[in-house]
């Protein structure tokens, strides 16, 4: 990763972090981004002593925010939360998402549907006009043909995502399947978003349209952030 990447990753991350406020419920999202969040939070509930508590969307997410001194809470206790911040891996010019790259995205979309406010932190490099990466997909091991089958009904191509350092498939947190789908540039994301989360077995796809109007996209550039 170039000094550039990881530079305005960590402008994203901390001014997110430096949105929260005392009392605050967070939801904590999943990967590289939201991890220099909770680096920040964790230096506030520190030095600040700032008072808040986290709901991790998945266990690494957890055991990280664990090892930073970040109290955890889930949403049994607050089905409602404050403010949820969570990276994508692209966001088109209308604010729709592609996410789950690291297999997290039904416990996502959970706590962002929870939220209040939903902040979206990203490098630059992820902005688009048109959404276009492959869409992640949990689902059950009984309905994989049945998704895959689908998939290329619509136009595009499915792959079992393969474990790194183990044989075999990723498992997710929720003890499913993931599935990545191919479609090149996706022209209705809403109706492809629909299309696949209805697939009987599916738990979640990666697409994400449905949270626009409490979203606030932070772009992290190598000197600073443009919010979106």
């Amino acid at each position: 990763m170039s000094e550039n990447i990881v530079n305005s990753k960590k402008n994203a991350g901390n001014y997110a972090a430096d949105l929260v406020i005392d009392g605050n419920i967070v939801g904590l999202g999943t990967g590289s981004t939201v991890l220099y969040t909770m680096e920040r939070l964790s230096y506030r509930i520190k030095e600040e002593g700032l008072m808040i508590k986290g709901v991790p969307t998945s266990y690494q997410t957890a055991v990280r925010a664990r090892n930073l001194g970040i109290p955890l809470t889930t949403l049994d206790d607050f089905p409602k939360i404050d403010i949820a911040i969570d990276g994508a891996d692209e966001v088109d010019s209308d604010f729709n998402l592609i996410k789950g790259r690291g297999a997290a995205q039904t416990r996502e979309r959970c706590v962002a549907a929870a939220a209040k406010q939903f902040i979206v932190v990203v490098d630059e490099s992820k902005l688009t006009k048109k959404l276009s990466a492959v869409v992640p997909v949990e689902v059950i091991p009984f309905a994989l043909a049945v998704l895959c089958d689908k998939v290329k009904s619509l136009g595009g191509n499915a792959i079992v995502r393969e474990g790194v350092k183990k044989d075999g498939p990723v498992i997710t947190d929720n003890g499913q399947i993931e599935v990545d789908c191919d479609f090149g540039e996706i022209d209705n994301p809403e109706s492809l978003e629909t299309e696949l989360n209805n697939i009987p077995g599916v738990l979640s796809c990666g697409i994400f349209t449905e949270f626009k109007e409490k979203t606030v996209v932070i772009a992290g550039n190598a000197t600073g952030i443009e919010i979106l």
